[in-house]
């Protein structure tokens, strides 16, 4: 019987270390996971809308733009809107988040 309770008593001890280091494995497996996630999700994403808002900022009265479809001329910027001139005459109101591009 004795032996029989080293023996559990081993296999238990034993057992706590591979518990131990398998946890320290998901971890870092978890680290590496997201740190890929990060450089090929996050960044590029952060990274483009930088450049779209330089572009919204780097806007000027005259510019030709494309906005929700509809090319047109920039006549007035507002706060978070801008009037476009879509034909002689024709000025429509559009978000500047709908600006799409800038034609130079």
């Amino acid at each position: 019987m004795e032996q029989a309770a080293v023996v559990v008593d081993n296999a238990v001890q034993t057992a706590a270390p591979a518990q131990q280091g398998s946890v320290w494995g998901m971890m870092l497996y978890l680290i590496v996971v997201f740190g890929i996630i990060y450089l090929l999700m996050v960044r590029p994403n952060k990274k483009r809308m930088a450049e779209y808002q330089k572009m919204l900022d780097a806007l000027q009265v005259g510019n030709r733009v494309m906005a929700a479809g509809i090319y047109g001329t920039i006549k007035k910027i507002n706060e978070k809107t801008i009037e476009l001139e879509v034909a002689k005459g024709v000025v429509i109101e559009v978000n500047k988040n709908a600006v799409a591009s800038v034609e130079e």
